[in-house]
C-alpha cells in the first residue's frame, strides 16, 4: 500500500514540481494539495494522509501555526521546506518544536546538483517521516522555550516544573560527554541539556546534522532554555566544564590537546564527506585524544553516522550509549549503534540527562 501525502504549499509552481517529483516513486502518493494553513489543517482531517510536506511562508496561516494546529487535533508526520538561511532557522527551529519532524531545503538543487539524486533523497525522507513517531517535549520544556534567557535573568536549573535540577555529587574520571544526532535531534537535545545544570562538571561536544546558516541559531536557541551556556565552537577554542559546544554545519569539529587541555579543531569538509558535521570523524577523534576519559551518546538520526566512530571510542576505552528505538524519532544511527554491538547502555531520551548526572 502506498504512503499518502498530502502537499502544502502556496506556489502552484512549486506544488506541481513537487506533486511530480514524489509520484515517481512507487512507494508514494499525493492525495491532496494545500495553498495555506487553514487549508492544511482541513485536508489533514479530511483526507488522513500518512505524512504532510509543509511550507514556512504562507498566506491566511503560516507553516508554525498549522504545525501547532495538527499537532493538537489530529497529529500527523509533518516535513518542513524551508530556506536554507540565517534569517529562516529560527522559523524551521520553531516548527521543529511545534511537532515537525525534519525539514529540508525549499531549494532542491541544496539536496543535489543532480535533479535525479534530489528526487530520490525527498522522497527517502518523506518515507522516513512518515513511518516515524513524534517526541514531544514535556509541557515544562514548551514553557521554558518561550522565555529568553538574560544576563541578569535567573538560570533555568530544573528537570522538572519546580525541582532544581540534580548536581553531581563527586567529580568523575569522565573528561568529556559527545553527542551525536540527526533526524529529531534537536528537540532531544533539548530535553537532555535542559535536565544539566550550570555547574556540570565536563563539556559537552555536539554534532548534530544541520546546515551552517542553521547551527548557530540553533546554540542561541538552546542557550535560551538550558542553564548551560551552549555556543557554536569555533576552531582552537578550549572545552571548558559548564558549556555545551555545537559543531558548526558545513565543516568537521574534531577535538585536540592544547597544552594538555581539550581544544576544538574545526576544519573543511573534504568533497565526499557526506555528513557535515560527521558523527564519526567527531568520535573517532574523541577516541584518539580522550580513551577512556570519554563518554559518548548516539540520539535519533537517520543513517548509521556515529558507529563506526562509537567503535573507535569502544576501543579506546571510552562508554557509548544509545537512545531506545521507542523514544527515537528515526532509530536509524543509535540502531546501528547497537546492532554493532557497541552500546553499554540503552536508554530512553527522557532518563539520558539523570543518567549522565548519575554517572558524572
Amino acid at each position: 500500500m502506498k504512503l499518502r501525502v498530502l502537499v502544502v504549499e502556496d506556489s502552484r509552481f512549486f506544488q506541481r514540481r513537487m506533486v511530480e517529483m514524489i509520484n515517481t516513486d512507487p512507494e508514494l502518493e499525493v492525495v491532496g494539495v494545500a495553498a495555506n494553513g487553514i487549508e492544511a489543517i482541513e485536508q489533514n482531517k479530511a483526507l488522513s494522509p500518512d505524512v504532510i510536506t509543509m511550507d514556512i511562508e504562507m498566506p491566511e496561516m503560516d507553516g508554525i501555526s498549522a504545525v501547532r494546529r495538527i499537532m493538537r487535533e489530529k497529529p500527523t508526520p509533518i516535513l518542513m521546506f524551508s530556506v536554507l538561511t540565517t534569517d529562516r532557522a529560527q522559523e524551521t527551529l520553531a516548527a521543529l518544536d511545534a511537532g515537525a519532524i525534519d525539514y529540508l531545503p525549499k531549494r532542491f538543487e541544496d539536496l543535489s546538483k543532480n535533479t535525479e539524486t534530489a528526487r530520490r533523497l525527498l522522497c527517502e525522507r518523506i518515507r522516513s517521516v512518515a513511518n516515524r513517531q513524534r517526541v514531544s517535549l514535556p509541557a515544562h520544556m514548551a514553557a521554558i522555550g518561550s522565555v529568553a534567557r538574560t544576563a541578569h535573568a535567573p538560570l533555568p536549573t530544573r528537570i522538572s516544573a519546580g525541582q532544581p535540577a540534580i548536581k553531581a555529587k563527586h567529580r568523575s574520571p569522565v573528561e568529556l560527554v559527545v553527542i551525536g544526532a540527526s533526524t529529531g535531534g534537536p528537540v532531544a537535545l533539548q530535553l537532555v541539556l535542559s535536565a544539566l545544570s550550570a555547574d556540570f562538571p565536563v563539556p559537552i561536544l555536539i554534532s548534530q546534522h544541520m546546515p551552517g546558516t542553521f547551527t548557530p541559531a540553533f546554540a542561541q536557541r538552546l542557550s535560551r532554555v538550558c542553564a548551560m551556556t551552549v555556543s557554536e565552537v569555533v576552531d582552537g577554542e578550549r572545552l571548558v566544564a559548564g558549556r555545551a559546544y555545537i559543531a558548526p554545519g558545513g565543516r568537521q569539529t574534531l577535538v585536540k590537546r592544547c597544552n594538555g587541555a581539550l581544544c576544538a579543531e574545526v576544519r573543511e569538509a573534504a568533497d565526499d564527506d557526506i555528513y557535515r558535521p560527521s558523527v564519526d570523524i567527531t568520535f573517532r577523534s574523541v577516541a584518539q585524544h580522550c580513551g577512556e576519559k570519554a563518554l559518548a551518546i548516539v540520539l535519533t538520526g537517520m543513517g548509521a553516522d556515529g558507529r563506526e566512530g562509537a567503535r573507535h571510542l569502544k576501543e579506546s576505552g571510552a562508554s557509548v550509549w544509545a537512545q531506545d528505538e521507542s523514544s527515537s524519532v528515526v532509530f536509524g544511527m543509535p540502531g546501528a549503534v547497537i546492532d554493532a554491538g557497541l552500546a553499554d547502555e540503552v536508554l530512553p531520551l527522557v532518563d539520558i540527562g539523570a543518567q549522565l548526572i548519575k554517572k558524572i
